[in-house]
């Protein structure tokens, strides 16, 4: 089967379900190199790894979805919940602004009590004050909430935030694009199937964003599921050529509901598999994104010989991963040396990966 697997690679033609299982529960680790790195290097030729310097803050931690993965909520009225008035979210963006970065994603928790006007603001607001900063804010969640509260269409909603200046939005929320799954760890989500996720991605990249698709692994899915998810938004991908990149990482479970469920978080080599499996698999995606935020800056090094073509952002700020007992840092120096060390040139980019400058020549 491998070989089989080596011609539809060489081909440029998807692997199958079976295949995909095959690759995630018998092959030896070491023998995914070869081919993930063919196909990175079939999208990225050059021996450039790019990052961006980029601040992930929070409008809101209140909440009523309670995700037992989730150790960042707050239920409405509780002492250590907060909602930021667009004013002192812009103060957290200038902040980043004055440190040079260039992107912004914002996220924030299911509130009942926003209007859809507030979240037009934030981003009008940034374009106004900050023209140097991308916007890339609320997760397909957040924007099916907002349809909620407003009324309006999934369409209409995306189309008052493009309007607003919105052009693309990140991954979050997706976890994993398993039903039965979903229904375990976020039970109280209304609109929480794959489906949904999957038609406010839909509807943005009909619409003219780009998205970002992702995996959170880890906890109560199977093999089975994670095949399941990365063949749904490699349909989507076939469908409307609207994600930029595809980001996992390992699920954190200290301080969730999810803390008796999961004994044993994933490790290195899990994430490793995870990463050349997800570049073999999404044949149609140009961008796989190495995590060193989650999975911590050697196994992000790794990664990149293991089909990762991207290290992510420096996050100058986080807090939803920091509530659940991981902190991690780094710099733009720390990120362009790591990358380096690894043997390929560091390159910034912006959150359409466009290149804004190389650190070596590439």
């Amino acid at each position: 089967m491998l070989d089989n697997i080596a011609t539809k690679i060489e081909l440029d033609e998807p692997i199958t379900r079976e295949e995909g299982l095959f690759l995630l529960q018998q092959v030896p680790l070491p023998s995914l190199i070869p081919l993930a790195q063919a196909l990175r290097l079939r999208h990225n030729p050059d021996p450039v790894v790019t990052f961006t310097i980029d601040t992930n803050p929070n409008y809101t931690n209140v909440c009523d979805v309670r995700c037992a993965f989730c150790a960042f909520y707050r239920k409405e009225g509780s002492p250590d919940a907060y909602t930021h008035s667009v004013d002192e979210v812009m103060e957290d963006i200038g902040r980043a602004a004055s440190c040079g970065v260039t992107t912004v994603l914002l996220q924030g928790g299911l509130s009942q009590s926003l209007p859809l006007e507030y979240y037009e603001d934030l981003v009008r607001t940034t374009h106004e004050r900050f023209p140097q900063i991308h916007p890339h804010y609320f997760s397909a969640p957040e924007i099916q909430r907002m349809s909620h509260i407003s009324g309006l269409s999934l369409r209409d909603v995306l189309d008052r935030l493009k309007k607003a200046g919105l052009n693309t939005i990140p991954g979050g929320g997706a976890e994993v694009l398993s039903d039965r799954v979903r229904k375990n760890i976020s039970p109280h989500f209304p609109k929480g199937k794959s489906s949904d996720w999957l038609e406010v991605h839909r509807e943005a990249h009909l619409l003219g964003y780009r998205t970002t698709a992702t995996l959170m692994y880890g906890h109560v899915e199977t093999n089975e599921d994670i095949i399941e998810h990365l063949d749904q938004i490699r349909s989507l991908q076939n469908e409307t050529a609207g994600f930029t990149a595809f980001i996992p990482w390992s699920f954190k479970r200290q301080h969730t509901a999810l803390d008796r469920k999961v004994k044993e978080e994933a490790g290195p080599n899990r994430y490793l598999r995870i990463i050349a499996l997800s570049r073999i698999y999404l044949h149609n995606f140009q961008h796989i994104q190495a995590s060193w935020f989650s999975e911590g800056e050697k196994t992000g090094q790794i990664a990149l010989h293991f089909g990762a073509d991207d290290f992510g952002g420096t996050i100058l700020e986080e807090d939803v991963m920091k509530c659940a007992g991981f902190y991690n840092r780094t710099t733009l120096d720390k990120v362009v040396s790591v990358i380096r060390e690894a043997g390929f040139t560091p390159a910034q980019r912006t959150t359409l990966y466009e290149i804004i400058r190389y650190f070596d020549q590439p």
